[in-house]
């Protein structure tokens, strides 16, 4: 299996890629075909895709953000069960991770990542795979080290008609011995990270606001 780097819309394994997004993610979690243009020139993100005898049979996307020492892991797609593409994509992308930390010569303090909680998501088969049940990939992210954060997340919707998605948590990997982060950091960094949406619900305002003031946020078991 290989872990290639999709650099552009134009690389012939991004359409694959997209569709498997398309299958397997809500409408609300998929950014339009042609929007993925610029993000993809954005020396931040990292995107790969997991490839068997030419077919991808999985995808990750995630931040780097060196000044902030921090990264951000956007999505995991499991297009195929049976070979073992979650522990691959996992283990690649750790190892990425790493060589970029000591390329910029910083210590990681660690990885955000929103995750579906399966009381309040609405759909379980998520194409069809249970490697992609929300509740199985929230044990996977739970042993991986994962920590809730003790807030409640609204995430503005992909499709940027400002609509509320309600069904994640917000939740951090800490590579240090941390047990809560500030909520101004929090805030700044989903601002930073949601500058590229322009339409955002109120909830979502709100809840910046209130993390802005919030003092520190701790860290939860999943």
């Amino acid at each position: 299996m290989e872990y290639v780097q999709i650099m552009g819309i134009n690389d012939p394994l991004f359409p694959k890629m997209h569709k498997l997004m398309q299958d397997v993610f809500p409408a609300e979690e998929v950014l339009e075909y042609s929007l993925w243009e610029g993000p993809l020139q954005d020396p931040t993100i990292r995107m790969f895709v997991a490839v068997e005898d030419g077919e991808v049979v999985g995808a990750t996307e995630y931040r780097f953000y060196p000044d902030r020492k921090l990264s951000m892991t956007d999505f995991t797609l499991i297009g195929k069960e049976g070979l073992g593409v979650g522990p691959f994509l996992a283990k690649k992308r750790h190892e990425d991770l790493m060589h970029l930390s000591f390329e910029n010569g910083i210590e990681l303090i660690g990885v955000f990542a929103e995750i579906y909680d399966p009381y309040r998501a609405e759909r379980h088969d998520f194409g069809g795979l249970q490697a992609m049940n929300p509740f199985v990939r929230r044990e996977v992210l739970a042993h991986l080290g994962f920590k809730k954060l003790d807030f409640t997340y609204v995430h503005p919707s992909w499709t940027n008609e400002g609509d509320a998605v309600t069904e994640l948590d917000f939740c951090f990997l800490p590579f240090a011995d941390l047990e809560s982060i500030p909520g101004a950091e929090i805030a700044d960094f989903l601002k930073m990270y949601y500058a590229i949406l322009s339409e955002k619900p109120k909830a979502w305002q709100d809840m910046i606001t209130h993390l802005e003031a919030a003092g520190e946020v701790k860290l939860l078991a999943l």
